[in-house]
């Protein structure tokens, strides 16, 4: 179990690995609390080496949810603090002030959202790293607190339609759009809750109608990846979920969250169950 906790700590210092290994890593300190002080340091050793906000947030979600009593990890805490006051010494960087509260994400897509309805121009600010803020939600979509997940989505629903309108908001979502449709249909092949499915579908309903080409293009690539979103759907369901979300039925919101929520039936074995008599 120990040479499986360095594994995943490899993939976890690199943001792209780190987005799909924190849920891996989390469920590890929750089963194998006693047998983490030997990676103390090295944690530390990878924070103290990188100014990502995402090593930092996913460190406190861990402590906060996993582990809130263990003692090794009150210091990785204390180096979570240190290096936000760190960042919060930068003169305004919004990006900093979100980290100021305590690197919970759950607040950090609410603050996100509360911006984007409020003052929207606030994603004009050159010290707003507009990327990371947009890398921040898409990690936020795959962690299993539902309320953070929730604020996510709200985030990214009134963020897709500034497209247009904000300059580096288009070129993110151009450019990192396709992380963000994998991340959704990953929750929705079975790595979220089905109470979220319909604000899943709100993204993808999103990004339909503010992102359609493109849409087509990452939806057609995600599903060609074996296994996804889920090892228990066909190739023929896949292409069939790929048709009808980009059909003219995508302009109806109620059947955009029908679709979904019978395409996550599929992909978690349960299309014709008992099980879904309510749902």
């Amino acid at each position: 179990s120990l040479s499986l906790v360095a594994t995943v700590l490899q993939a976890w210092a690199t943001l792209s690995s780190s987005i799909s290994t924190s849920p891996t890593l989390k469920k590890i300190c929750l089963g194998c609390k006693y047998d983490l002080p030997p990676y103390i340091e090295p944690v530390h050793g990878l924070m103290q080496g990188s100014w990502s906000c995402f090593l930092l947030l996913q460190v406190e979600e861990i402590r906060r949810t996993a582990l809130p009593d263990h003692p090794h990890i009150q210091q990785l805490e204390k180096l979570a603090d240190e290096t936000v006051s760190r960042l919060s010494g930068a003169p305004g960087s919004l990006e900093a002030s979100w980290l100021s509260l305590q690197c919970w994400v759950h607040a950090a897509c609410l603050c996100a959202l509360q911006a984007l309805k409020r003052k929207p121009d606030l994603f004009l600010c050159s010290n707003l790293d507009v990327k990371a803020v947009f890398q921040c939600g898409v990690l936020s979509l795959k962690f299993p607190e539902a309320p953070t997940v929730k604020a996510s989505c709200g985030f990214f629903t009134e963020l897709l339609p500034r497209c247009g309108e904000i300059a580096p908001v288009g070129q993110v979502v151009h450019e990192n759009g396709k992380a963000l449709l994998q991340a959704v249909l990953e929750g929705i092949g079975g790595q979220a809750s089905r109470s979220l499915m319909d604000h899943f579908a709100e993204i993808l309903f999103a990004l339909n109608k503010h992102c359609f080409s493109l849409l087509s293009i990452w939806i057609k690539e995600a599903m060609q990846q074996d296994g996804f979103p889920s090892a228990r759907v066909t190739p023929e369901q896949k292409e069939n979920f790929s048709q009808q979300i980009l059909s003219r039925e995508r302009v109806n919101k109620r059947r955009v969250k029908e679709m979904v929520k019978e395409f996550t039936l599929l992909c978690r074995g349960l299309h014709g169950t008992e099980y879904t008599a309510d749902y």
